[in-house]
């Protein structure tokens, strides 16, 4: 069955259907889903899904658009909702230049702290980095060595997905993986090993052709899987069958 390693069912544009869309992706071949945290607000609800829904698990953490927010009294309970049970991973966290929300400082500052969070409670991290590949790395080698946990949504040059890799992180890939344009992503799948892919949508974000541009789903992974077979040269069902094994290594998961 698929396992989408980043969703943001939360997120307001599900609020309409998000029920209905929930009960059909295991007939879609959808079998596990880990839905990210990326605001304050966003771990209650979070918390609420893992309850309902016994397929979605949980990972919680502030997004460096949004790490502004965070304060020890917020620290603490981010600290609390990790220990709780179908909490998986902390994330997402890291750093982004692109949209430059808070200043670079404070953005390294909170992620460092829930680097060492991760660390101190034993769970992987779940790594955004946009536009900031340098700063980021340079992190990841002083503050994240011993943690194993995914690049998320990567988008960087097939070197540095060696080095992620070599350091024994996963790569993330969704939908973007289909667009014409992103040939660099394509030849990072090609030069990869499929052991360390996982995918993900990062719904209700990048749905991959040939629904680019709308709202996407979990369901949209079978075009991801077979982009990736294409590329790799492998089966749909093999594609399918390793990244659900690489995303419960990822996440510590029993099979």
């Amino acid at each position: 069955m698929i396992f989408d390693t980043h969703a943001h069912y939360d997120d307001e544009q599900f609020h309409e259907d998000r029920d209905e869309l929930l009960g059909a992706v295991h007939d879609g071949g959808v079998g596990t889903i880990v839905n990210v945290g990326s605001d304050v607000a966003s771990w209650e609800d979070i918390r609420t899904l893992v309850g309902k829904y016994p397929f979605i698990y949980g990972a919680a953490g502030v997004h460096p658009d949004d790490v502004g927010e965070l304060d020890e009294e917020k620290f603490s309970r981010l600290k609390e909702i990790l220990q709780e049970e179908k909490f998986v991973a902390v994330g997402e966290i890291g750093l982004d230049y692109y949209w430059d929300n808070e200043s670079h400082e404070i953005q390294k500052a909170w992620f460092i702290r829930q680097l060492d969070l991760a660390r101190e409670l034993g769970m992987p991290v779940i790594i955004h980095s946009r536009d900031a590949a340098a700063d980021t790395f340079e992190i990841m080698k002083e503050h994240a060595e011993g943690l194993d946990g995914v690049i998320h949504c990567f988008s960087y040059s097939v070197e540095l997905a060696r080095e992620y890799v070599k350091r024994g992180f996963y790569i993330g890939i969704g939908g973007v993986v289909t667009f014409k344009n992103s040939r660099k992503l394509k030849e990072v799948v090609v030069d990869t090993p499929l052991e360390s892919l996982v995918l993900e949508t990062d719904c209700p974000y990048l749905a991959p052709v040939p629904n680019r541009g709308k709202r996407n789903s979990s369901l949209n992974l079978t075009y991801v899987a077979e982009e990736i077979a294409s590329l790799k040269g492998v089966t749909y069902e093999e594609v399918v069958k390793t990244t659900e094994e690489n995303a419960r290594r990822l996440y510590h998961m029993e099979p």
